[in-house]
């Protein structure tokens, strides 16, 4: 299922991909590379012809591009550190080459890292940079738990990629900020807190249309908090504000630029691991009246942009984006997981804002193809839908994956800590599909999603202005479909379960 890195495996991909990108090949020759389970990165050709012969997804015209592509990035979290500590120095940078390295064959070419202020549910334990009760000068602020982790292995991310940019969200708060007194939102047997302290959530509100008593299925979260997790007060809303300059000012001394933050990662998971829950009125105040002043004041050159949205409550977040304030201070929006849902109604109405794929889903822990073709969906709805930027969670883990807090989730390499020795996973075929391929400063030309077993397809037109295309058939059936390019077609015959890019000559 899985496969390490060879050389001869490099050997014959570089050769591959210096064929894919010859600039002074016939304009409608295409070199193509399939994958399917077990069988990764098979060389083939095709041509653009003009009668179609399958369905038509897409259309791909190179004369009316859509948004830019910016970036690809992965979260900076301790366990990954750790996984990748495991292993000898010579696999350690290996795979730090080829998932942030720019010229190997098996290149992602990550360009943007995002950064936890604070812990979260893949830190070793909970912390805080100032877990000091009432320390509203921060007199002991501090990152020194991001000097043994997080700064080393954003350090190894700066060496293969000298233009790495970098956001932060928190998770939680420090504990003494919010009303619970603890990182989590709700108790379990993963953590401490008081399950006395669950009740906090909701109270015995059953506002909303009696949705606290009778929640709707479909919505995510199926209730929505009724009080503010975060202190409500002037001065811990400022000295919150101020913790996030502050986190900035600390991390620029390290080398680290950050040049874009959000308030709270996933407001609406009511979680056991750390976590806060906003209301509406909470978020606009703390974003508009405190974080958004506050960070004009002192770092100017950070975008804020609003998010995580988790949620599919397109009420509620069209609720938040439509307040008058909003233009003036914020760049653009977050969203990861359930989020996915409202993107197109979001990107129609509100245009002008950048939209970013916040973090891409984590899996369930078994590192299989099932898990590579959901992630090659989500990356195909999230960049057809808007977003110039699509964030990855954990690139490295050990074992069966699971969090300090109960989570088993996935990464993109699985290392055996028993063995010492890694593994590239299904799911990192999927993402190298897409990411060795498409660079920033492409741009998106068409797309095509179908979630469940289905055929995705999305094109592109690269900065050299090649065609890129890249699909996938996740059903049970062997799918014959045709891509437009200009006036003429791509014909395409997709296994079941494989994917496909095929990269103009």
């Amino acid at each position: 299922m899985y496969s390490k890195i060879t050389a001869d495996m490099k050997k014959l991909l570089m050769m591959l991909c210096c064929s894919a990108i010859t600039l002074g090949a016939a304009a409608q020759s295409f070199v193509t590379y399939t994958s399917s389970e077990g069988d990764y990165c098979r060389k083939g050709t095709a041509k653009a012809v003009g009668k179609s012969s399958g369905d038509v997804v897409l259309k791909a015209d190179a004369g009316s591009p859509r948004q830019e592509f910016k970036s690809w990035g992965t979260c900076m979290n301790e366990l990954d550190w750790d996984a990748l500590n495991i292993l000898s120095e010579s696999d350690r940078n290996e795979i730090l080459d080829i998932v942030f390295g720019q010229q190997d064959a098996l290149s992602l070419g990550y360009t943007m890292g995002r950064i936890t202020m604070n812990a979260n549910d893949y830190s070793r334990s909970w912390y805080s940079c100032d877990e000091v009760d009432g320390d509203f000068q921060l007199r002991y602020f501090n990152i020194d738990r991001d000097r043994e982790t997080t700064i080393p292995f954003i350090k190894e991310t700066q060496k293969r990629c000298k233009d790495m940019v970098f956001w932060m969200s928190p998770w939680s708060p420090p504990s003494w900020m919010k009303i619970n007194h603890h990182y989590a939102v709700q108790s379990s047997k993963y953590n401490d807190l008081d399950p006395k302290k669950d009740y906090l959530l909701y109270g015995d509100d059953d506002r909303s249309e009696n949705e606290q008593v009778k929640p709707d299925p479909n919505k995510f979260p199926r209730r929505l908090a009724t009080q503010d997790f975060f202190i409500q007060e002037p001065r811990y809303l400022q000295t919150y504000a101020d913790c996030f300059c502050r986190f900035i000012d600390e991390y620029a001394k390290e080398g680290i630029p950050i040049s874009m933050i959000m308030y709270q990662n996933e407001a609406y998971s009511y979680t056991a691991y750390p976590g806060c829950a906003w209301t509406s009125d909470g978020i606009l105040r703390f974003n508009m009246e405190y974080l958004a002043p506050t960070l004009k004041r002192k770092h100017p050159e950070v975008a804020l942009y609003l998010g995580t949205f988790n949620t599919n409550r397109l009420d509620h977040v069209d609720g938040l984006l439509s307040d008058s304030r909003m233009k003036d201070n914020i760049k653009g929006v977050g969203l990861q997981w359930e989020g996915r849902q409202i993107l197109p109604q979001l990107h129609q109405k509100y245009p002008d804002y950048e939209y970013i794929s916040s973090e891409s889903e984590c899996g369930w822990g078994a590192f299989g193809w099932g898990e590579a073709e959901r992630t090659f969906f989500l990356m195909t709805d999230f960049i057809g839908n808007g977003c110039s930027r699509y964030t990855f969670w954990n690139c490295i883990l050990t074992g069966g994956g699971v969090s300090p807090w109960g989570w088993r989730q996935s990464a993109l390499v699985k290392v055996d800590s028993d063995n010492h020795t890694y593994t590239l996973c299904p799911e990192f075929y999927s993402v190298w599909h897409f990411a060795h391929f498409v660079r920033p400063g492409s741009r998106l030309l068409g797309f095509s999603s179908s979630e469940g077993k289905g055929v995705n397809a999305i094109a592109f037109l690269s900065p050299a202005r090649k065609y890129v295309v890249i699909a996938n058939n996740s059903s049970d059936e062997k799918k014959d479909i045709s891509i437009a390019i200009g006036k003429k077609f791509l014909n395409i015959s997709l296994d079941p379960h494989s994917m496909r890019t095929l990269v103009q000559k």
